[in-house]
């Protein structure tokens, strides 16, 4: 099913093929000390809720604009709060070339450790 996705003014085409992981994947990683390369697409208001640890903020409405601060060959987990903006910021950004997987549940799921910036 391809349902389309709006992000100022780009179409985006979501499919069932994308990349997802549970928190509890995601708790596993942390643990293991891996080097994770995490993009919170929340909006400021939440992430002043707390973040996951090390994970670099960028607001969904602001990908398109920031995309050069993101490396093509590194792998991103993309969390929000519920898993649908972080979803649709995973459907941009592979269409833009870069590997992404999205957060199962968002922050909502996630029960492990915060950040606060």
């Amino acid at each position: 099913m391809l349902q389309a996705i709006m992000i100022k003014e780009i179409d985006i085409w979501r499919t069932s093929l994308m990349k997802s992981m549970e928190t509890t994947q995601l708790l596993e990683l942390l643990d293991a000390n891996e080097d994770l390369y995490i993009i919170d697409v929340r909006e400021e208001d939440e992430v002043a809720h707390g973040m996951i640890p090390g994970a670099q903020h960028i607001a969904l409405g602001t990908i398109p604009e920031r995309l050069e601060e993101l490396d093509e060959t590194k792998p991103y987990i993309i969390v929000c709060k519920a898993g649908g903006r972080s979803a649709n910021a995973c459907s941009y950004l592979e269409a833009q070339g870069f590997d992404v997987t999205n957060l199962e549940g968002g922050m909502l799921a996630y029960d492990g450790e915060l950040e606060f910036k």
